[in-house]
């Protein structure tokens, strides 16, 4: 009986310690031995965001033990392991190095091959954990650190069609909830504060809406956000200030993806999936929001659980797994790339006098 490829991966990129184990089973979707997180909430919460060094120094204490613990869980030796894949990039460079570094260890003492992952490229095929998807498709890729429409033509073929110019999506909910004193991380905390606030008290900009097609901007929303609130006393102004907010978000999300929408389609007219990934595809009013325009526009929409949308080590692991098929392994001299994009083509645009 031939044996099962096991994919040991591992994701440092910001502020999550995560290891996983995965085996394939020979069919779409492979099989999660274990799936293992240590968050650093209680190292960043008082800083309202991430220190780059308490990060790292968190993830040097805690990764030789959470790869135990999921070696522990999957009841898989070290010696079964096919090959390591790390996260290489985007992200912080000094978390980065710390589980890069750790995978090349591990790669060198097993003898086994190293595969280093874009990020990016596991929240791309973080859907197929959970469901049978084919290529092509759309990606919206929504987080702290990256906000942006794809087309994942293929493994490793993948085509931007729109980014923000400036903050990513689950940066704006994080500075938001700074400015409204509701703590760290935001995104959870804002959408929970609107539930019971009035959403047309505040008009908020909406920054490039009407042009630029599928690219976004959330900057002059912040700055806005920043003048409103000495006006802000009560907690019923906090509400609607998060309600306003929120509906505000939920609009551009609404008129940008069906913009993306209208581009994907010229390339790949039969094809209609869209999938949402990221730590920000956990707010329930934005997948509300989108799961409305998928159903007028006769798209099939698909988010990964929600264990699979924030950082995690799985989505890597099944990144390594696809490579590994296709015997696409690095050299023990590759380096951490934190701007590691996934349309290598792709042109920056973020930083003064962009053009849309």
């Amino acid at each position: 009986m031939k044996k099962k490829i096991i994919i040991i991966g591992i994701e440092t990129s910001c502020d999550e310690t995560a290891v996983s184990i995965l085996r394939d089973n020979g069919k779409n979707r492979p099989e999660i031995l274990s799936s293992v997180v240590s968050s650093q909430f209680e190292v960043h919460k008082n800083f309202g965001g991430v220190v780059p060094d308490l990060a790292a120094r968190a993830h040097l204490d805690k990764i030789d033990i959470m790869t135990k613990k999921a070696l522990k869980i999957s009841k898989v030796s070290l010696k079964n392991i096919d090959a390591v894949a790390a996260t290489a990039g985007p992200g912080l460079v000094v978390c980065l190095s710390v589980g890069l570094n750790f995978a090349k260890a591990l790669s060198l003492s097993l003898k086994k091959p190293l595969i280093a992952i874009n990020h990016l490229e596991g929240h791309a095929l973080s859907p197929k954990l959970n469901f049978n998807i084919k290529y092509p498709y759309l990606l919206f890729l929504i987080s702290g650190g990256h906000t942006q429409y794809l087309t994942v033509n293929k493994l490793g073929n993948y085509k931007r069609l729109g980014t923000t110019i400036d903050d990513a999506l689950g940066e704006v909910f994080d500075k938001t909830a700074k400015l409204l004193n509701l703590g760290y991380p935001g995104g959870p905390k804002i959408e929970e504060l609107a539930k019971t606030g009035n959403e047309n008290r505040f008009a908020l900009p909406k920054p490039i809406f009407n042009r630029g097609g599928s690219n976004l901007s959330f900057a002059g929303l912040k700055t806005a956000i920043l003048r409103i609130k000495e006006y802000i006393k009560t907690d019923e102004d906090r509400k609607d200030l998060a309600a306003s907010f929120q509906k505000t978000i939920l609009e551009i999300l609404y008129k940008k993806t069906k913009n993306a929408f209208e581009q994907y389609l010229k390339l790949y007219p039969k094809n209609r999936a869209l999938i949402v990934a990221g730590g920000v595809a956990a707010n329930k009013q934005i997948r509300l929001t989108l799961k409305k325009l998928c159903q007028e526009e006769n798209f099939q929409i698909y988010f990964p659980d929600l264990n699979f949308c924030t950082d995690n080590a799985a989505m890597i692991a099944l990144a390594g797994l696809e490579r590994y098929k296709k015997k696409k392994f690095n050299n023990q001299n590759f380096e951490v790339n934190p701007r590691w994009q996934l349309d290598s083509k792709a042109k920056f645009m973020k930083g003064p006098g962009v053009k849309i």
